[in-house]
């Protein structure tokens, strides 16, 4: 281990470069936890796209600090603009980091940009050779689940265990804001449950007719309250399913805060997803969950506790694979039936019931 770290009071500013999206960070909270028990005086920054601002202030008991990612050459993230890049390196590197962390993939395109911050030491995994300069360096362990990988690269910083459970912590303005939008089914009977039929990629969005089939089943076997959630870019595709479901489904996309869907889905008895954000909140607020896998690496991103939060995955040749939209004939999840979903739903409602009784 560098010398550095064996006086670990003398570690003063870290930085953590994660410039990816919402279930990215989530799946990195235990790391975070991992690394403020490590270093519990230092300061640590979290380097990450502009959304994450907010992630930064409610994980404050582990990050101080927020600073945006403004790009570099080989990281699609973010378009590259050569002068934004190289004020945005300037600024960090003269901020004096101690210690960079490289917690953004496998290091091909993310070590160089860890490298040009400038920190005293910088540690990371990597393919291949490792690049010079960096410090810690671990071989790249792509059979490991996501939140494994990150804690992983802890290990070798020297810092503790702290569990591999995911969080998400409420705010009385989260559950405010979430008794508000439910307050429609406050008279309702239960279950009451989430319907998230979207997703950023298109390729892996289960088809909005067996959402359908799926929810018009669940009102018919429970007399559950349907909830429809998603983003300001989901509306339409919300509406769309309400429209084909019966009743009246209670259509919350593109009216939550993060904060507020996180409170909304604590409220649930049941939550199923595609595999996208969402449903990582679901299983940190420990709601039992649902997740429709399709081209995605269900090794590396489905939950780990899969009694609570269990998945439907047809495994098949072509998959995992990294397509924005499926090529071909989107087998993977029409492979799901809606018959399969209705009958894990009644197993886990049947569960909450018990429990409830």
């Amino acid at each position: 281990m560098h010398a550095l770290l064996n006086n670990r009071s003398t570690v003063r500013r870290i930085a953590v470069l994660r410039a990816l999206h919402l279930g990215d960070l989530l799946l990195a909270v235990p790391a975070f936890r991992s690394l403020r028990a490590g270093f519990p005086q230092a300061e640590i920054t979290l380097i990450s796209l502009p959304w994450a601002e907010s992630f930064v202030r409610r994980f404050h008991r582990y990050l101080d600090r927020f600073v945006c990612f403004e790009g570099f050459p080989g990281i699609s993230e973010v378009a590259v603009v050569p002068e934004r890049v190289a004020a945005f390196l300037a600024a960090q590197q003269g901020y004096g980091y101690d210690l960079v962390i490289q917690l953004h993939g496998n290091g091909q395109a993310s070590n160089p940009c860890a490298l040009a911050l400038g920190g005293t030491i910088t540690a990371g995994y990597f393919v291949g050779e490792p690049p010079q300069g960096l410090t810690i360096a671990l071989p790249y362990p792509a059979y490991l689940h996501e939140i494994h990988r990150n804690l992983g690269l802890m290990r070798a910083l020297g810092c503790p265990d702290c569990g591999d459970n995911l969080e998400f912590p409420l705010s009385d303005e989260d559950r405010a804001e979430a008794q508000a939008l439910l307050a429609p089914l406050a008279s309702r009977p239960r279950p009451w449950i989430g319907l998230h039929p979207g997703a950023r990629p298109p390729a892996r969005r289960w088809p909005i007719e067996r959402f359908a089939t799926v929810a018009n089943g669940l009102r018919e076997r429970f007399q559950a309250q349907l909830v429809i959630t998603g983003s300001l870019d989901e509306m339409a595709l919300a509406q769309e399913l309400a429209s084909q479901i019966r009743g009246e489904p209670l259509v919350l996309a593109g009216q939550t805060s993060l904060g507020g869907l996180a409170a909304v889905l604590a409220s649930l008895d049941l939550f199923i997803s595609n595999d996208t954000g969402p449903a990582h909140i679901a299983v940190a607020v420990k709601t039992p969950s649902i997740t429709l896998f399709g081209p995605a690496d269900v090794r590396r991103w489905a939950p780990l506790d899969r009694q609570r939060h269990p998945i439907l995955h047809h495994p098949l040749p072509c998959s995992p694979c990294a397509y924005w939209e499926c090529p071909i004939d989107h087998r993977c999840l029409r492979a799901i039936s809606a018959e399969a979903v209705l009958a894990k739903a009644e197993q886990l409602l049947t569960g909450v019931q018990s429990c409830a009784s």
